[in-house]
């Protein structure tokens, strides 16, 4: 076993999906450029497996697949015609961004097509007025969040991950971050999404509207809904304005209700600027310092830290 990846249960795959097979390869080059295409010579192809490594592992190496063919449309068009063709055809199919998730959702579990949004990767427009960006779902958070920043504004989410993981993943697994306490969960955040349903209609509901309470909101089904309803290329969020300053403070405190207590304080004290409130305890602090090679910013030892 490959040193990293751990044992988990896996289900039998399901006769009812097709195998592929290379005029099933040949089809999708008609709907996209054959450069797009990651094609083993299992199904036709000529890439090296090592070539689709990357796909079918997640960032642990816990969870792993044996998908032969990746694609990475640029464009929704190619997205619907793809899920249209894989829909009447039975091929299964697992939508993948960044692939930065730790929980296995964005990998294959057999030999599902691997279909890459990496290539969706433009700002479609910014409103400088509202802040409202509208751009494609495999744009990089944080490279959005560079983007905004030289407009003043400022992401509402912010993860470790954000130099890899993509806007339309984040929406697609209701990323939280460490602004949720001030800007709130991507329920709020996203104004519209533009949506491929598992049969290839587009769903266009990229609303720029902050206030907007005609008919139904049907954005909020496919937040959170990691794929499983339709793959999401596009999404339209508000910005937040950016702070004119960051401050930053460590605590070290005894116990977890002091915890609590320092947290009910800094609401109380900051409101609604408080960002972000984090903790650890004294075995993470150790493990950080000894493997980082940092020391800690306290001069004493406390058991929990804020």
């Amino acid at each position: 076993m490959p040193l990293g990846q751990k044992c988990y249960h896996k289900p039998a795959r399901s006769s009812e999906f097709k195998q592929l097979s290379s005029a099933d390869v040949n089809h999708f080059k008609t709907i996209m450029p054959a450069e797009t295409i990651l094609a083993t010579a299992a199904v036709g192809g000529t890439a090296d497996p090592i070539e689709l490594e990357g796909f079918n592992a997640d960032w642990l190496n816990k969870y792993r697949g044996s998908s032969q063919l990746v694609l990475r449309p640029k464009t929704t068009q190619e997205v619907s015609d793809i899920l249209k063709y894989c829909h009447a055809n039975r091929i299964a199919v697992v939508p993948q961004g960044g692939n930065t998730g730790l929980v296995g959702g964005s990998v294959p579990v057999h030999d599902e097509v691997v279909l890459s949004l990496r290539n969706l990767n433009r700002v479609r427009s910014y409103d400088e007025v509202s802040g409202v960006l509208v751009c494609d779902a495999g744009c990089v958070l944080e490279e959005l969040d560079n983007y905004v920043a030289e407009r003043g504004h400022i992401m509402p989410l912010d993860l470790g991950a954000k130099g890899s993981c993509h806007i339309g993943g984040n929406v697609a697994t209701n990323a939280g971050g460490i602004r949720f306490l001030r800007y709130g969960s991507l329920h709020g955040s996203v104004l519209g999404l533009e949506v491929v349903l598992p049969d290839g209609t587009i769903l266009d509901s990229l609303s720029t509207l902050r206030k907007d309470n005609t008919g139904y909101d049907l954005k909020q089904l496919f937040i959170g809904s990691e794929g499983t309803l339709g793959v999401i290329t596009g999404v339209s969020v508000v910005t937040p304005q950016r702070p004119a300053a960051v401050n930053v403070a460590v605590l070290g405190v005894p116990s977890y209700a002091n915890v609590q207590q320092a947290f009910k304080l800094a609401r109380k004290r900051c409101g609604e600027v408080l960002s972000a409130y984090e903790f650890w305890d004294a075995s993470c602090m150790g493990a950080v310092l000894e493997h980082q090679g940092l020391r800690n910013p306290l001069t004493s030892d406390y058991p929990f830290y804020v």
